[in-house]
């Protein structure tokens, strides 16, 4: 994101997959890298509760905008949003507006970590509707074995976007990318240049 460097002032708003929290050692590690810039991780509200479904994308829409509006210094602070798998497709969804709603302006760009394209074994429940809806550069960051979405599929369905797209492969690594945590942080601290 050379071309469009987020401000000081800037913040990085990250949520987690699904099955874990916002103190996930992967969304940990990139507010490390981040540092000085303020990176706030955050729980969906299902996870506060202390139950392990997730609500439906609506609801966790309507959480993230919500957050969003408590970050808003009159639409100045420019954000990056995003997070890990579920955590980042339902900021995506956010940013192109699936909701109904107009994006949300403050949002500058996306980082998007082991985005779920597809449920494993199903390549056609595919979850792309909103992609060329996104008009803000986008940070995809999959490992090269992820059962939700292979090298191949995910850039087919990424050339849809509008705006800037950037992939980093952890090569071998599946949806988990376990162990590349530094690797993943590094990725997002090149993407938004303090």
């Amino acid at each position: 994101m050379s071309d469009q460097p987020v401000p000081d002032h800037g913040l990085v708003l990250l949520y987690p997959g699904a099955g874990s929290g916002a103190d996930h050692p992967g969304l940990v590690a990139i507010a490390d890298a981040l540092a000085p810039m303020e990176c706030a991780r955050r729980d969906f509200g299902y996870r506060q509760q202390g139950r392990r479904a997730p609500d439906r994308a609506p609801k966790l829409m309507a959480e993230v905008r919500a957050e969003l509006a408590r970050h808003d210094d009159d639409g100045e602070r420019p954000v990056v949003l995003g997070g890990r798998s579920m955590g980042g497709r339902i900021c995506s969804m956010v940013v192109a507006g699936a909701d109904g709603e107009p994006p949300p302006p403050q949002v500058v760009a996306l980082v998007l970590i082991a985005y779920p394209l597809h449920p494993p074994g199903r390549p056609d429940r595919l979850r792309v509707e909103h992609l060329p809806d996104i008009a803000v550069p986008c940070l995809f960051v999959s490992g090269t074995r992820d059962p939700f979405g292979t090298p191949d599929e995910l850039e087919r369905w990424t050339a849809t976007i509008p705006a800037p797209v950037t992939h980093v492969w952890i090569d071998g690594a599946r949806h988990e990318l376990s162990g590349a945590d530094a690797e993943v942080a590094a990725a997002v601290a090149r993407f938004c240049p303090r």
